[in-house]
This record gives C-alpha cells, structure tokens and sequence, in this order.
C-alpha cells in the first residue's frame, strides 16, 4: 500500500514537471536572468464622483495637465471654479499675489508627477496629503508636501497649505 501511494506521488510530480516545462517562462511567473524581460507593468488608474479624494486626484491630474500643455489661462480657471470652494479661490488670489507663485501647486513651474492619498477626515472634512514631484534644470528631483482639505458635503476643495 505504501508503495502505491510513493508511486502515485512520484508520478504526480512527474506529471506536474512535465506541463511545467511546457509552459513559458513569463506565465509561469518564472523569470531566469538569461532571459529579458519584456513584460511592464502599467498602473491602473480607477476612480469615483463620490470619493472625495479621487476628487482631489482628478482635480491635480487634471491641473497639472492643463499647466504643463499650455499654461495658465482659461481652462485652469475653469478648473478651479468646478473643484475649489469661492472662499479658496478668493483666499489664492490673494496668497499669489503676495507670493508671485501658483496657489494651488504652492510653486512656480509645473511638477513632472503628482501623487494623491487620504490622510484624515472629521467634523465635515477630508484631508489629503498631496506630493508633487519637481525636476530641476540640473535634472534633480525633489518632492513637496501640500496638505489639501475638501468639504464631505460639496466634495469641493476648501484649503490647501504646505504640509
């Protein structure tokens, strides 16, 4: 009896190298160093109306694109009348103009990335932590912080500050 059972293991392990084998390298999940590499992972990218973050996410994605493709002008405000509270937008007129930067990325220029999570939320607001990445003449990246809160209610942006 013990016999049988070595046996039919023996003979499922067999069996199991043998489709094994038979089956490519990169399906398997096996990947040798001989072999390159040519499977890239893309990230997904999902969001929701309701999610007051995904908000926050579409509105820098959404900014950050305009600025980087053809400046600030008609389409960035736009922007910032259908995601910022009226307060906002009245208090970043007046800290760009004291500040000779843009309110919203806290900066001059324009980042070469930008990155969204969920920080905390109470009393009616949700706070997120906002990274901008930044590239230099000199091709060094750095990151800034802002802090950006949004009202539960609207989902609309009502403050940003440096983190």
């Amino acid at each position: 009896m013990a016999t049988s059972r070595t046996f039919r293991r023996v003979a499922l392990v067999g069996a199991a190298a043998a489709i094994g084998a038979s089956v490519p390298a990169a399906a398997s999940g096996d990947v040798r160093a001989d072999t390159p590499a040519t499977v890239t992972t893309v990230p997904a990218r999902s969001g929701s109306p309701t999610s007051t973050v995904d908000r926050v996410a579409d509105f820098y994605g959404a900014y950050i694109d305009v600025l980087f493709d053809s400046g600030r002008g008609r389409l960035a405000d736009s922007l910032r009348g259908h995601y910022l509270t009226e307060q906002l937008r009245s208090s970043l007129a007046r800290w760009e103009a004291a500040h000779h930067k843009d309110g919203v990325l806290r900066a001059k220029g324009v980042p070469i990335a930008w990155k969204v999570v969920y920080n905390d939320s109470g009393m009616g607001h949700c706070w997120t932590r906002v990274t901008l990445t930044w590239q230099d003449s000199g091709n060094r990246v750095h990151h800034t912080q802002l802090m950006v809160q949004s009202d539960l209610a609207t989902r609309l942006i009502s403050g940003i500050k440096a983190a």
